[in-house]
């Protein structure tokens, strides 16, 4: 009997208090009329007690449901303002937590991906630098803490195809990087070792989208020839369709290709290497090895490995510091948005109990217990909850594309962050806890006020200790939205600060393309220079067009190519204070971007590989080489030759506008040996006009395909667009914040705005009591406008001290602003005091029209 009565504890309290001893009295009469089979006519008793508690528990939850919505019907206006209120929390909380998963918790889609490692180089002032081919295959050979090891290097690559040449990003891979992974082609096989070697064959592994592009989903694409780069390839695989490595953008893979030459230049840093940690292998236990393997080559190789180490770290963590904060901040601002959501649910619930507390004792006094008065409040406050929340998903669903720029493009995972089913699981969760978390609180207040008062309790009641709850919560919510005001508006003044750095060009004006030669059919430098004289010729005769030029690499979209230097037979320091940015052009590319020239001449026509090697560096060269002056006529040993200096210009901001640049060196296009450097020949294209820099596109296009009918143009856009680029994440994550700021800032008001027109209400008899004994109008007014200024007061304290708090975490990100601006902050405040202002005006205003005849009469 013991377990039957434990067991009615399934049944709600009130059925069982009713019923519970007349069940245990059948079952004990049933015992004994069965005699030896009363055991079993116990169990058969115990089994049917789950079910019959399930009938009951889905019998109240149905007349609850009911009576829910005949009150919500009579008092619509409640549920009108309750659910919006739960969307915009949940809404807000889930599109966060989404983009956060997808980005810094969902593991990569790879077997076993936390066995999964990048490898890198490490020298003074670069943490996390590419691998050279030689120390790779050192590397490779040497570990015994790695099951497998494979490098890729990106590369785009010209594709001749039905609709004409396109540009195409991919990447040049190890024969056993597919296999270290884990993932398998959809459709034919891998790279072999014999892929690898030099004169083999050329194979190429297209993407899923490119084979459905462009080839039209053919399986008997397996086979077929493509021309890449001018050079014949056969299609040997297709990859999956969720296949993305070692980035999104990634339509195609290539074997790599080492020469011996590869390997004897150890300050070649163009490789990524990924590794897979061996069975029992922790991280740390591989971080010795390599450490142990690094100072044994930098013994052997003294010269080229001086202070170079090695860095493993876990692939899933390729993102960068500031993006990661940026995440961080995002989730923090959305779980404010989501406690004022929850200290709002919670004032409504407590004012709507508090309307109803006639109507809950007269439930009280004809015989419901408390039991049963809370399972009906709390079962309408998760109705509402889950209203709220399925409303908060649709939120999200919207919200999540305007998110995807946030999301790195170097993740190796296919699409954006969608609503699917963990999303759906944990916006579900949240619902509940919040449903039930901020419902029941103010249902057991309510109920215990039902049950100790009588049915004749005035309308007077419900002040003091009620009255401090709701003034917390709303205080609660005000200090949170000083924060997320704080913490957007440091945002935007850094963006503002951001936007405001020089970049040392003038961006405006500029039309920039990229047609990269390809190889062997640009190898030879003078094929080079006459495709380069034929294009800029005819571009610079084009109306409106003021100067063009070609570069390796525009600022801010590739900000490597650092090489060291060295002065006067000094010996080689990789290290960042000897090194500089490195960048083939032509003349007229500097006039083009808009970099002043300080000193000297630029670049000529005239500077070709038999004549004197020259370079034009900026300032900062200068400054960090020769603090004393005079550097024209200078000679430096960079990227294997020893040069003089011609010119000298301005700084760029190669790096982008956050951080600083090494020091830049500018080399004539012709000066360079036919097949070298061949990563840096010159391939951006820089235009500036008078004219709106789109309307030369066409032109341009048909100057290309006169010279080069198989030359592709990619990457159009002007310079001002790649500027732009540089923070539109933080634009993006700025205009989040804020938007969420302005919910937390609505919100605020509108529980300012509630407490105020309840205290109204509550303090009708009291107010009338007051003007009938004289009190004016302006003494009324202040009063209710006093309890709101409080109540700012009390909440702008300790949200502007959070808020110090939270700009000193995210520091980082606020481009040397100081986390405690003082305009951002007098702003916030004074923000916060107009909110409180329009939130006490009306109940205010009805307040003062109050009449204390009416008002005494009623009571």
């Amino acid at each position: 009997m013991r377990l039957y009565r434990l067991l009615l504890h399934l049944y709600p309290a009130s059925f069982r208090e009713e019923y519970g001893e007349e069940m245990c009295r059948i079952l004990r009469s049933r015992r004994q009329a069965a005699g030896a089979r009363g055991l079993l006519a116990l169990w058969i008793a115990c089994w049917e007690i789950l079910p019959n508690a399930l009938a009951v528990h889905g019998s109240l939850l149905r007349q609850d449901l009911r009576y829910m919505i005949r009150s919500l019907r009579q008092a619509p206006g409640f549920a009108l303002t309750a659910i919006p209120v739960i969307a915009l929390g949940i809404g807000a909380t889930t599109a966060a937590f989404s983009l956060a998963d997808f980005v810094l918790l969902r593991p990569l889609p790879f077997p076993q991906p936390e066995r999964l490692v990048k490898v890198s180089e490490s020298l003074p002032g670069y943490p996390y630098l590419e691998p050279s081919p030689g120390n790779y295959r050192d590397w490779k050979r040497q570990n015994r803490s790695f099951a497998a090891m494979g490098a890729l290097r990106p590369v785009s690559l010209n594709l001749v195809g039905p609709s004409g040449p396109e540009r195409l990003e991919g990447a040049a891979v190890t024969a056993d990087l597919f296999p270290l992974l884990g993932v398998r082609p959809a459709l034919g096989r891998f790279f072999t070792a014999g892929d690898d070697r030099e004169g083999a064959a050329g194979t190429v592994l297209l993407s899923d989208g490119l084979w459905r592009r462009d080839f039209g989903g053919d399986r008997a694409v397996l086979g077929r020839r493509v021309l890449l780069d001018g050079a014949p390839y056969v299609v040997v695989g297709v990859m999956p369709p969720d296949f993305s490595f070692p980035r999104r953008q990634a339509a195609l893979w290539v074997p790599i290709r080492f020469g011996e030459e590869d390997f004897a230049d150890r300050t070649n840093y163009c490789l990524q290497v990924v590794a897979r940690l061996g069975r029992g292998v922790s991280l740390r236990q591989a971080r010795t090895e390599m450490g142990v393997i690094a100072a044994r080559l930098e013994r052997q190789y003294p010269k080229d490995n001086r202070q170079t180490g090695a860095a493993l770290q876990p692939l899933r963590d390729g993102t960068s510091e500031q993006g990661r904060l940026l995440l961080l901040a995002l989730c923090g601002a959305a779980s404010c948005v989501l406690l004022i959501t929850c200290a709002n649910l919670a004032n409504l619930l407590l004012a709507r109990a508090l309307a109803r507390r006639a109507e809950l004792q007269v439930r009280a006094a004809l015989g419901a217990g408390r039991e049963r008065l809370v399972r009906q409040l709390v079962t309408e406050s998760l109705a509402l909850a889950l209203a709220g929340g399925a409303l908060g998903v649709l939120v999200a669903t919207a919200a999540l594309p305007l998110l995807a720029r946030l999301v790195p493009v170097n993740l190796p995972v296919a699409g954006v962050p969608a609503v699917d089913l963990p999303v759906l699981l944990f916006a579900g969760l949240l619902t509940t806890l919040t449903g039930i978390g901020f419902g029941t609180l103010p249902a057991l207040r309510a109920c215990r006020d039902a049950e100790m008062g009588g049915p004749r309790q005035g309308v007077r009641a419900g002040g003091g200790r009620r009255e401090r709850l709701r003034s917390a919560l709303v205080i609660t919510e005000v200090a949170v939205a000083v924060v997320l005001l704080v913490s957007a508006g440091l945002l935007l003044r850094a963006l503002t600060r951001i936007q405001a750095t020089d970049p040392g060009f003038r961006p405006s004006g500029v039309l920039t393309l990229r047609t990269a030669l390809p190889t062997p059919k640009y190898e030879n430098t003078g094929r080079r220079a006459d495709y380069y004289t034929r294009v800029l010729g005819q571009v610079r005769a084009l109306p409106g067009v003021t100067s063009a030029g070609f570069t390796s690499f525009l600022p801010m979209v590739m900000r490597g190519g650092i090489w060291p230097v060295s002065l006067g037979g000094e010996p080689e320091d990789r290290g960042a204070d000897h090194s500089a940015s490195l960048r083939y052009v032509t003349p007229g590319f500097l006039a083009a971007l808009g970099v002043p020239l300080r000193q000297g001449r630029d670049v000529s026509e005239a500077d070709t590989f038999d004549r004197p090697l020259v370079a034009v560096v900026s300032a900062s060269f200068v400054h960090r080489f020769w603090p004393q002056g005079h550097p024209l006529g200078q000679r430096f040993t960079f990227a294997f030759h020893e040069r003089t200096v011609v010119g000298v210009v301005g700084d760029v901001r190669v790096r982008g506008l956050e951080r600083p640049s090494e020091p830049q060196v500018y080399l004539p296009y012709r000066q360079v040996e036919d097949g070298a450097l061949t990563f840096f020949m010159p391939k951006d294209l820089v235009i500036r006009a008078g004219v709106e820099p789109a309307s030369l596109l066409p032109a341009v296009r048909r100057i290309v395909r006169a010279v080069d009918p198989e030359q592709p143009i990619s990457d159009v856009r002007t310079l001002s667009e790649v500027v732009a680029d540089e923070t539109a994440s933080r634009a993006v994550q700025a205009r989040v914040l804020g938007a969420f700021a302005a919910i937390a800032f609505l919100l605020a008001g509108i529980g300012i705005y509630g407490l105020l027109s309840f205290a109204v209400s509550q303090r009708a008899h009291e107010i009338g009591v007051r003007m009938a004994l004289g009190a004016r109008a302006g003494e009324i007014l202040g009063m209710i406008l006093r309890h709101g200024a409080l109540l700012a007061a009390a909440g702008v304290v300790p949200g502007a001290v959070l808020a110090y708090a939270a700009g000193r975490a995210m520091a980082s990100l606020l481009a040397g602003l100081d986390p405690g601006d003082a305009p951002t902050f007098l702003a916030a405040v004074a923000l916060c005091l107009l909110m409180t202002l329009f939130g006490s005006l009306w109940p205010a205003l009805r307040a003062v029209r109050v009449d204390p005849i009416r008002v005494i009469r009623k009571e």
